[in-house]
């Protein structure tokens, strides 16, 4: 999106530009029937849409798309505003506007959310705004309070509507040298000092005798009680305790 002109077929740095005085006398033709007043009122203020629409410059979005929404909103903004409301076009329209290529933005994403939880998303924003224009720290159980919601619901909401992010992302980039987020990522389940403390701890088991290594197996990868052990095994639960105490002994010695 960054630096382009041309927009949607218009070059938008040759937009024209509107005095406060031609506005407010086409918003008056327009509202009268006037369609020839209505077009050059559209594209008199399509700069107000260019405006906004370099706030999105950072997401990820086609500038075509982002702008004709904007634009749309545009037009809902001509359809609803009165002159009886006393203040300006622009000041009436941003809002509609905004709202508009919001709503492309959140509806064009391509993951997709129920309108529940969207609005809910919303509100936590919302509060999260109140909560730091009052300079509280807007924390996540702080939220889960002023809402009277669980805590996992607002984490939940709020992953929700953030913008997916590919593997392959650069998350940074100096002389040539890219770093991808994948880069990043790794399974801590199966790093290198797992592995290798797997390695160590087969190969102590395997210098345990057949019933030291049949008890553990029947303790701590089948979960029975020791009493279950001794019936199956056909000794003590007393012989069962010390045998487990000894190769537990044994183990630890091996890879400590």
């Amino acid at each position: 999106m960054l630096n382009k002109v041309v927009i949607c077929g218009v070059d938008t740095s040759g937009l024209p530009k509107l005095t406060a005085q031609e506005n407010e006398e086409l918003m008056r033709r327009l509202k009268a029937g006037d369609k020839a007043a209505r077009d050059r009122f559209i594209v008199g203020n399509m700069r107000l849409v260019l405006s906004l629409v370099k706030r999105f410059w950072a997401k990820n979005a086609n500038a075509d798309d982002v702008f004709q929404a904007g634009c749309v909103g545009l037009i809902k903004a001509i359809d609803h505003f009165d002159l009886k409301f006393g203040v300006k076009f622009s000041t009436y329209a941003v809002p509609m506007i905004l709202g508009e290529i919001k709503r492309y933005l959140r509806d064009g994403n391509s993951l997709r959310v129920s309108r529940s939880i969207r609005d809910t998303a919303y509100r936590i924003l919302k509060v999260r705004e109140g909560l730091e224009a009052r300079d509280e720290e807007a924390t996540i159980e702080r939220i889960a309070a002023e809402m009277q919601v669980k805590e996992r619901e607002v984490v939940y909401c709020l992953d929700a509507i953030s913008d997916p992010v590919s593997l392959y992302d650069s998350v940074y980039n100096k002389a040539g040298d890219t770093l991808q987020l994948v880069d990043q990522l790794y399974d801590e389940t199966q790093s290198d000092e797992i592995w290798t403390e797997r390695v160590a701890l087969r190969e102590a088991i395997d210098r345990l005798t057949e019933r030291e290594k049949k008890i553990l197996r029947l303790r701590y990868y089948e979960g029975k009680t020791q009493t279950e052990i001794s019936a199956e095994v056909g000794i003590s639960q007393a012989q069962v305790s010390r045998l487990e105490k000894n190769a537990l002994a044994a183990v630890r010695k091996e890879i400590l």
